[in-house]
């Protein structure tokens, strides 16, 4: 059975079988990129799940496998809403790319368990009975990667990451609070956050 570290789960904050899943990408996808977890922010890692999907748990774990955190942004998504990771170092192009995405029988048998029967309900995955939680858990690390991942090399993966980091900011001239660079809206000739700015209202 394969293990992962409890803590994930508190940091999480419950459990569920998504964390584990992304979790397993991870590994697979820094094996058979011949990597090792990243420290800084070279390796590169994207969710093909994106936004608006309760199965986003699986960034969580993605994220604690590879070291490759939003916070970093050395983590993307291309928002696909698929079940699917995508693992590169663009210093080492040719190496190319590692996709790792669930397959569609092991997605299926997820569906079997009652934990997702409650989720379905509405039920909150930190109200699911423990016993339940645990066994879809259990079945995920019991699982070999063979069941679960398709394991694919891309060999001309490219991908278009967010302009460069800085240190720059300015204050805004209505609110006073200091905003980055890449973040300031110019109205009537002053810097404005965005939300001095009625940027979306």
């Amino acid at each position: 059975m394969s293990t992962m570290p409890e803590w994930l789960f508190e940091f999480h904050g419950h459990r569920c079988p998504f964390v584990p899943i992304g979790y397993r990408m991870g590994q697979v996808a820094l094996r058979e990129l011949g990597m090792e977890r990243e420290r800084n922010s070279e390796l590169q890692a994207l969710s093909e799940m994106g936004s608006g999907h309760h199965n986003t748990c699986m960034e969580d774990g993605i994220q604690a496998a590879t070291g490759c955190t939003y916070a970093k942004r050395n983590m993307e998504h291309t928002d696909y809403g698929k079940a699917a990771l995508i693992l590169y170092h663009p210093n080492h192009p040719e190496k190319g790319a590692i996709r790792v995405s669930l397959k569609p029988a092991a997605f299926d048998e997820l569906g079997k368990f009652e934990f997702l029967s409650y989720r379905k309900k509405g039920t909150r995955p930190s109200d699911i009975p423990e016993n339940v939680s645990k066994e879809v858990v259990d079945w995920v690390l019991a699982r070999s990667e063979e069941e679960l991942f398709n394991v694919e090399r891309l060999t001309d993966f490219a991908f278009r990451k967010p302009g460069p980091k800085t240190f720059a900011k300015v204050k805004c001239a209505k609110c006073g609070e200091y905003v980055f660079e890449p973040q300031v809206c110019i109205v009537n000739g002053e810097p404005r956050c965005i939300p001095c700015s009625g940027y979306g209202d």
